[in-house]
């Protein structure tokens, strides 16, 4: 015999020629603008999931925002990204990130975008819950608490499968200033930004700890300043001003708000439960009702839940109330 003989291998009918693993999670975003750009791009680095779905209406500018961030994959955790003006792209995603909505003008309040915002809710959320029904929705655009509560009804979704990004941006604002002010890094403060993700939002200072120290008992900082009232309403007005100012200077905020979306993504696909500030539908939470605002959450793979009570002050509490009341009177100019 001469030559190569043939190999004929033997094939076990009960063992499959070829086993691919699984697919993994995808989250799909919906806003190919610089927030929903900024969601994919941070997820992508992170890591957060294996496929990744952009969908817009302008198909050209989704597409190559998706072709962008995909051409960089060699240097991230193996996915894919897919960009498209049709819904479709989205189908069956773990998670739906909303950031589609009209834009914010220089000092323009975000509740005044409501009515825009919230009628495109009502042409885009029905389409997501067709093609991913059993998503988690995670809707980021802005006036965030008051589009929740309107994308909430919307949608006819559970509450704990339909909530806003709320304060975890807020948060982060208000952690990196403690930070260096302390002269500590922000991983290691503590502190909730609570109530609405904008201007009548409330610092949750009496709960506020650096390591296991009470931000209140904290001392002088690195400039030699006691952390005064003076001093943490500065901290606080510098929080609320953030974002006007970054859009004053460039447009959009989009860095520090994608980064913030792929923390609550992971935590959800990873099943983290993190405690994270998001806005949800509250129900007889320190006697409020019926509104979607932040506070300290159990976020997890089931989406929302337990809403935790935290330690307030009498002044607190009465700022939270006041928050409430001011997204529902936004809420109820739209028959809300």
């Amino acid at each position: 015999m001469t030559g190569t003989p043939e190999v004929n291998p033997v094939i076990d009918p009960e063992i499959p020629a070829a086993v691919m693993p699984d697919k993994g999670s995808k989250l799909a975003v919906i806003g190919a603008g610089a927030v929903g750009s900024a969601c994919v791009y941070a997820s992508m680095i992170k890591g957060v999931a294996r496929e990744y779905a952009l969908f817009d209406i302008n198909e050209s500018k989704v597409k190559a925002e998706a072709l962008d961030i995909a051409q960089g994959s060699q240097f991230a955790p193996v996915s894919t990204v897919e960009g498209s003006s049709d819904m479709a792209v989205i189908k069956d995603a773990d998670v739906v990130v909303i950031t589609a909505g009209a834009k914010q003008k220089p000092g323009q309040s975000r509740l005044d975008l409501a009515g825009a915002t919230i009628n495109i809710m009502k042409d885009v959320i029905p389409k997501a819950v067709e093609q991913a029904p059993n998503a988690i929705f995670l809707l980021v655009s802005n006036p965030v608490d008051v589009v929740t509560y309107a994308g909430l009804k919307i949608s006819g979704m559970t509450p704990d499968h339909f909530f806003g990004s709320g304060t975890v941006l807020d948060s982060s604002r208000l952690r990196y200033l403690i930070a260096q002010h302390c002269g500590v890094s922000a991983q290691t403060v503590h502190a909730y930004i609570a109530g609405e993700h904008g201007d009548s939002e409330i610092p949750l200072w009496s709960s506020a700890i650096i390591g296991a120290v009470p931000l209140l008992q904290w001392g002088e900082t690195v400039d030699g300043r006691k952390l005064d009232e003076s001093l943490r309403e500065a901290i606080h007005h510098e929080v609320v001003n953030s974002a006007y100012s970054i859009i004053e200077g460039k447009g959009a905020t989009n860095y520090a708000i994608g980064l913030s979306v792929a923390q609550i993504v992971t935590t959800i696909l990873r099943d983290e439960r993190r405690v994270l500030p998001v806005s949800t539908l509250l129900d007889d939470w320190m006697g409020i009702s019926d509104v979607c605002m932040s506070v300290p959450t159990l976020v997890g793979r089931s989406g929302v839940g337990r809403r935790l009570v935290p330690v307030v002050t009498p002044d607190e509490y009465r700022g939270l109330r006041a928050s409430a009341d001011s997204i529902r009177h936004v809420a109820s100019k739209f028959g809300m």
